[in-house]
């Protein structure tokens, strides 16, 4: 539990627009139009309990294969792991194979899922090369298939995240976004870059924009490029989209969320001094511990340790000792001695 209450800083924001608001899919309310993307390796327990404290309208689990769960693989059905303090939640189903779409979204609401999610945005090699995540791209129809059976076989609602296209010679997100619609997906996260791309450049806005022109009933969520509250409402501004996906400036900033709905109120953004931060890692730290166990816990705990600590000054420095550590426990320890000057001095 965080113990550090979060104060706003004293600057404030004229009258503006207003963006964030609630959503309705099918049955499910989604209390802000500000969602957390799947991130494989990232997204995991220990991530979304920190996200659970702040106001994120839907939040997923890390991406998982359509063949483990039908192969009941343990490891997979671990990642799914969820406590119902945060919901609304969804799974990402990743595969290629149109027989699998309706026994695994089945999977996923038996398992208590607010949403299934079809992944056709990943862009790496070993999910590529049997055509699955972003692969999907090159074959619009095969989604549109895959998104039908998933429709059918399930009450939640069915959506999907894809890229601007393959290349820049092959952008067809706008087309797929009607395809995704006719199969009756409630909602489809626009990522402004190609698979070619990868997360190099900039997210292109105007192909989320002209996705939102191709859209009828579809809701489109724009997703790329949103690493702070000023960027959650240009992407909103800029393409008119109905939500906003944010990926990796989720990452050592879990209350970005409630950052961008308070900026959208004209309020001042959450104020996280040191100690505040330090609060929040040992958090993460300590959730990491009580769900994973050897390496994977080290790893982890390694991992989210650079990002909290990445914009401090002494950061490098504090970085290189935590991964010299083979312990999550002398992890801690370490960051609590971190803790302590910050204490003594109130801030």
């Amino acid at each position: 539990m965080l113990l550090v209450f979060i104060r706003a800083t004293s600057i404030r924001y004229s009258a503006m627009t207003r963006y964030v608001k609630s959503m309705r899919w099918k049955s499910v309310t989604l209390p802000t139009n500000v969602f957390y993307a799947p991130l494989a390796g990232c997204s995991d327990f220990a991530f979304r309990h920190m996200a659970s404290f702040h106001p994120v309208g839907l939040m997923f689990c890390e991406m998982v294969r359509m063949e483990a769960l039908v192969r009941n693989i343990g490891a997979t059905y671990r990642m799914l792991a969820y406590r119902d303090s945060m919901r609304p939640i969804g799974a990402q189903l990743c595969g290629s194979n149109p027989r699998l779409a309706a026994p695994t979204a089945r999977i996923i609401e038996e398992l208590g899922f607010d949403t299934v999610d079809l992944n056709c945005g990943c862009p790496v090699d070993k999910v590529t090369k049997d055509g699955s995540g972003s692969g999907l791209l090159k074959t619009p129809l095969k989604i549109g298939e895959i998104v039908a059976e998933m429709v059918a076989a399930v009450e939640i609602p069915v959506t999907l995240k894809i890229r601007a296209g393959w290349d820049d010679a092959h952008i067809n997100a706008p087309e797929i976004t009607r395809i995704a619609e006719s199969a009756g997906a409630v909602a489809i996260a626009v990522h402004g870059r190609t698979r070619e791309q990868q997360y190099r450049g900039k997210a292109d806005r105007g192909v989320i924009r002209k996705c939102k022109e191709a859209a009828s009933s579809i809701a489109v969520i724009g997703n790329g490029d949103v690493f702070s509250p000023e960027e959650g409402r240009a992407l909103f501004e800029e393409t008119g989209c109905d939500a906003v996906l944010v990926s990796r400036g989720t990452l050592g900033k879990p209350w970005i969320a409630e950052d961008i709905v308070r900026f959208d109120k004209g309020l001042p953004p959450l104020k996280i001094d040191d100690a505040t931060l330090f609060s929040y890692l040992l958090d993460h730290l300590r959730s990491i511990e009580g769900h994973e166990k050897g390496r994977k816990a080290l790893l982890d705990a390694r991992r989210v340790s650079c990002w909290f600590l990445r914009s401090r000054k002494e950061g490098k420095e504090v970085r290189g000792r935590i991964n010299r550590l083979e312990e999550v426990g002398d992890i801690i320890r370490l960051v609590e001695e971190l803790c302590a000057p910050v204490a003594i001095r109130g801030v």
